[in-house]
């Protein structure tokens, strides 16, 4: 029977996002490609550390439990740009941390994101920059791993999300006009529109997967009230009124929801982020991840106008 992904939530992950792989990298810039191919086949049965993403995506598969085995709600592909021989190590690697992870794409030195659509995939997160952007300016959604030296509480199994709105969840109109025209005249456009939705942005998709998920909780809980709701979402937006009601009725209206909203005002998102503890923070601004990054596992999401080339001085 032919497996059928229309109806689940499918995320594609580079090897560079689920693992560490610095001493990998290193062996490909300093030695070449021959060398590095060869040592990863000498070190196939050696079990590559976690990686920034790797809380998140173990956390994320665990939820398959509410699902009938043979028909998961998450499937996690990895797309990579290892060669089939050497990306050995990174699918042993898998079934040493008993990742439930089954399915790849390698494509030896070559992007695969083109191949996101014909997987139905609703995310792909990467630590290769370069590959990002690629995917995002095809109208991908597409996420930079940034590196943290957060350690993975293993005891703790709730899944927590957070993201940020303009750029993320939401496309970058009222963010141009915040560049072009400067805070006071975006508050007041957002205000005279509060009641017209934002054109769903990059991560949409995938926050709607997520919201199945928790619909599929609530049904568990209302059999079983002693079951506790381990997925939980946040909102963390620089907004604030009155330019927060448009945010929260596009939401409404796209029919998608979070469980907690901050809408900060330029209050630093770093401090909040060390509190709130999520797993995965998106943000299309560099200069607020620059921040959370240290504390918090940060992906950028490269879409928009605060992510366009700037024109060269004369």
């Amino acid at each position: 029977m032919m497996y059928d992904l229309s109806d689940r939530l499918v995320i594609g992950i580079a090897s560079s996002a689920l693992f560490d792989l610095t001493d990998c990298d290193a062996v490909f810039r300093e030695r070449g490609e021959g060398t590095y191919r060869t040592y990863q086949e000498a070190h196939q049965d050696d079990v590559l550390a976690k990686g920034v993403a790797f809380p998140f995506v173990r956390r994320l598969l665990s939820l398959n439990d509410l699902a009938d085995p043979s028909d998961p709600s998450v499937e996690v592909i990895i797309l990579s740009r290892n060669d089939p021989d050497t990306g050995m190590r990174v699918m042993r690697s898998i079934e040493a941390h008993g990742l439930p992870i089954s399915r790849a794409v390698f494509r030896q030195g070559r992007p695969s994101h083109r191949f996101m659509p014909a997987l139905n995939m609703s995310l792909f997160l990467s630590a290769n920059e370069a590959d990002v952007r690629k995917a995002v300016a095809d109208g991908l959604p597409a996420g930079h791993v940034l590196e943290t030296a957060r350690v993975d509480d293993e005891g703790d199994t709730e899944l927590r999300i957070a993201f940020d709105f303009d750029g993320v969840l939401a496309d970058d109109s009222a963010e141009r006009i915040h560049q072009s025209a400067g805070l006071e005249e975006f508050r007041a456009h957002e205000a005279r529109n509060a009641t017209t939705p934002h054109h769903p942005g990059p991560l949409s998709e995938f926050l709607a997967g997520i919201n199945r998920i928790q619909r599929r909780e609530e049904e568990e809980r209302r059999k079983d009230p002693s079951y506790q709701p381990r997925l939980r979402v946040s909102l963390v937006t620089a907004r604030n009124a009155p330019a927060h009601e448009r945010a929260v009725r596009s939401l409404k209206q796209w029919g998608l929801r979070v469980d907690d909203a901050f809408f900060l005002g330029g209050i630093d998102k770093a401090a909040v982020m060390s509190a709130l503890d999520p797993h995965i923070f998106f943000d299309d601004q560099v200069s607020h991840l620059n921040g959370t990054a240290p504390a918090t596992p940060s992906v950028h999401i490269p879409f928009g106008v605060v992510n366009a080339p700037r024109p060269e001085r004369a």
